[in-house]
């Protein structure tokens, strides 16, 4: 089986308030499963919202993953989210986490965002990532991402002969909502795979730097074509991700195997 159903969850964010986002992703989970997804995807930080305030939220960390995992049970599907957690060294600060959670309940991968965004100051309160992970979903491969790392083709070029669908879950500002679009269509069109981008909507306190969010979700093909896209409003996009339609097109346009690696290695030392 090659083909995976995937939904992206565009929601609004109650600021810090776990028991109000929970129950609003509770309802978007169930409506996607009702749709047929078998992959659902909820934003950045979904319980919470993009806060610095590391330490509180990370707090919630492990409710928010017994929630995931409860919700990924009881609904038989898979799902991915972004959540703040302690780092497991006591002494580091805490993490932005992409969790990827089985229908079992059990935890397939815990991404580390690689790269903080240092705009809003997020290198300061938060650990970064060093190591990637993909994770075989009914036939499929996906690896998750979170907001920021999409500005570094390093880490998709990193994984892109092993990956048929990427999972970018953001909480990507209007200010810039524009490189949110046209990022995932490089993104997909660079690594001949299908991107998954789930961003939120909704607005932040006015103490925040980014404090308007329009969404703007969207499952764009290999070729770069949208096959789904949100505009401002919550709801899902949904569409299918075929890992045979991946390998077929990049039997037939051989540019990841065009790659010259070896060179690029002795080029970065000149």
């Amino acid at each position: 089986m090659s083909k995976l159903l995937v939904a992206g969850c565009q929601m609004d964010l109650a600021w810090q308030d776990p028991d109000t986002n929970l129950r609003r992703a509770a309802v978007h989970v169930r409506r996607a499963k009702a749709a047929g997804a078998r992959l659902i995807a909820l934003p950045e930080m979904f319980a919470t919202g993009f806060s610095m305030d590391a330490q509180a939220i990370a707090a919630e960390g492990a409710r928010v993953e017994r929630w995931m995992r409860e919700a990924a049970a009881r609904e038989g599907v898979y799902l991915i989210g972004g959540l703040a957690a302690p780092h497991l060294d006591p002494a580091q600060p805490p993490e932005n986490l992409a969790l990827v959670v089985d229908p079992r309940g059990e935890v397939m991968a815990r991404y580390s965002k690689i790269h903080p965004f240092t705009l809003a100051g997020e290198h300061e309160h938060f650990s970064a990532g060093e190591a990637l992970h993909t994770v075989e979903i009914e036939g499929v491969a996906v690896t998750p991402l979170v907001c920021y790392d999409l500005r570094f083709t390093e880490l998709f070029r990193l994984r892109a002969a092993r990956t048929d669908l990427f999972v970018v879950i953001a909480n990507w500002p209007e200010a810039r909502r524009h490189h949110w679009s046209i990022l995932l269509r490089a993104r997909a069109v660079e690594c001949q795979a299908f991107t998954l981008g789930v961003n939120r909507v909704g607005e932040a306190p006015a103490s925040e730097a980014a404090r308007r969010y329009v969404g703007d979700s969207a499952l764009i093909d290999p070729l770069g074509e949208a096959r789904a896209t949100a505009a401002m409003g919550e709801g899902l996009v949904m569409g299918q991700v075929d890992a045979a339609e991946v390998a077929a097109l990049r039997a037939r346009y051989t540019f990841i195997a065009d790659r010259r690696e070896d060179l690029y290695a002795q080029l970065r030392s000149v």
